[in-house]
């Protein structure tokens, strides 16, 4: 799993995770075996039904088009995700933090039958290895790659944050918070700044800074990490 990073729009730095290949490939057999089932059922339906040859394959053409459609109608409905990328926590992300368009879906959608389905998946498989972001063809295109929202579990999924010995706290003004309240500013944080909403992180710096009478020029990311890092050097002394 590797790790980039994106700059949006409001010049706010944001790490994210990109989706381990072999996350890529178990969601891609999911997918595929949901699209075979769904054509399957097709099949014996119209099997069932006592009408002609042209008649029957006219069906089969209106009925399977959402199989044929499926990466594009899933990931523009679902955002970013197909049921395969849900099972994973994975999902498709622009690589300048905006939201994917419809566009971008779609470029990567047509560009499947390029980087997936001529060469089996190996050209996308290839491509995503030697770019560097989790991209195959369709995402370079498109300025997309697929993320992981996996949580990793660690110290900094508690309230801890690890402090080197000579740490100098900015801001002492956030010990008016309690451990539920920096608890769910951390929370928020973590997860926004996993997912790329960077929103919830303007938020969240605003909604701090009216609280603490803080004034600073720090960006939002950096000043909501100094905060939760400020908070458990002040709570942590004996």
């Amino acid at each position: 799993m590797e790790q980039f990073q994106i700059e949006t729009a409001q010049n706010i730095s944001i790490d994210q995770n990109t989706a381990h290949l072999g996350d890529r490939m178990l969601a891609y057999i999911i997918d595929s075996l949901v699209i075979l089932i769904y054509t399957v059922l097709v099949v014996i339906l119209l099997v069932s039904l006592d009408v002609d040859f042209v008649d029957m394959w006219a069906l089969y053409l209106l009925l399977n088009l959402p199989a044929f459609l499926y990466y594009l109608l899933l990931e523009t409905f679902m955002d970013g995700k197909t049921i395969g990328k849900s099972m994973m926590y994975i999902r498709v992300v622009k690589i300048d933090g905006s939201k994917p368009s419809f566009a971008s879906y779609f470029i990567r959608w047509i560009l499947r039958i390029v980087d997936v389905v001529l060469t089996s998946g190996g050209l996308a498989v290839l491509t995503i290895l030697v770019r560097g972001k989790g991209q195959r063809i369709g995402d370079m295109a498109a300025g997309t790659t697929v993320i992981s929202e996996k949580k990793r579990i660690s110290l900094k999924d508690t309230l801890l944050r690890e402090l080197p010995e000579d740490y100098a706290p900015k801001f002492p003004q956030v010990t008016i918070f309690m451990d539920a309240e920096m608890q769910t500013i951390k929370e928020l944080y973590d997860s926004s700044k996993r997912k790329g909403d960077h929103q919830v992180i303007l938020s969240l710096s605003d909604r701090i800074k009216r609280v603490t009478d803080i004034v600073t020029d720090l960006k939002p990311i950096d000043f909501v990490d100094v905060v939760i890092k400020d908070y458990n050097y002040y709570t942590q002394q004996p």
